[in-house]
């Protein structure tokens, strides 16, 4: 047998090209560990709404994918010079089919902070993959099996929350959805001002919407008429994330 003719192609780490978004879309879709969050489209979105620079890096055999890294450099005011995956987003780090995409591409990510001369790599896994470098437990993941029946998901939910709901059902509140920004937008701004966050700008929901297509959908809650919640859900796989939302007064005046 011709040893050439089956010796392994070596893995090769290095950053996406524009051709390779089939590729990469098809192994996020495929790789257990994928979220949302590592698709392509968030090139983009992190480039052009957020004017982050990103170094999205794909580890491949043969031409076969195995494994992707979601890069952004964030220089701030408040948190330093960073390399993160991903700003804007609760998840991102390495998707990866085995142990030696995975290491290959963490290695690449250290290296490029080195070069970069960052204050610090931050990998935003939903598990922790090194155990000697430093975590941060600062948020709290809510997952929850949504059933085909209202009656299910209403009883699914704590009973004081669940009462709040059912004043809200009974105080007349409509739910529709809107393929226009601005409604969306001036609540979630007057929300976010009130509780003294800073707001994201308004291109950066519009380069969400023009990028996630019908995987981003946005919602008003009115009541009476008036505008009073708006929120943005995503769409992955089987999952629903209600991602950016806000409310005005009123609508904290209507659950009881």
């Amino acid at each position: 047998m011709n040893e050439t003719a089956t010796r392994v192609p070596p893995l090769r780490v290095r950053a996406m090209a524009e051709s390779d978004r089939t590729a990469w879309d098809a192994f996020v879709d495929e790789c257990e560990e994928s979220t949302f969050f590592h698709r392509s489209c968030w090139r983009r979105i992190v480039e052009e709404g957020l004017r982050h620079r990103t170094r999205f890096l794909l580890a491949e055999r043969g031409g076969a994918l195995e494994g992707v890294l979601p890069l952004a450099e964030v220089r701030s005011r408040l948190f330093g010079h960073t390399l993160v995956s991903l700003p804007g987003c609760v998840y991102g780090g390495v998707a990866a089919a085995g142990e030696a995409a995975r290491r290959a591409l963490t290695d690449e990510a250290c290296r490029i902070g080195e070069r970069l001369r960052v204050d610090a790599l931050e990998m935003r896994n939903q598990l922790p993959r090194e155990a000697d470098w430093s975590r941060r437990e600062l948020y709290v993941t809510f997952r929850k099996e949504i059933s085909a029946d209202p009656d299910v998901n209403l009883k699914a939910i704590p009973r004081k929350q669940r009462a709040m709901v059912r004043k809200g059902i009974k105080a007349g509140l409509a739910a529709r959805e809107v393929h226009d920004l601005d409604p969306f937008y001036s609540i979630y701004a007057e929300s976010v001002r009130n509780l003294g966050t800073p707001v994201f700008p308004r291109r950066y929901f519009q380069v969400l919407l023009d990028e996630l297509g019908s995987d981003c959908e946005v919602s008003i809650v009115s009541h009476g008429g008036a505008d009073i919640a708006s929120v943005m859900s995503f769409y992955f796989r089987d999952q629903v994330l209600p991602y950016y939302g806000g409310s005005r007064p009123l609508a904290r005046l209507l659950k009881g």
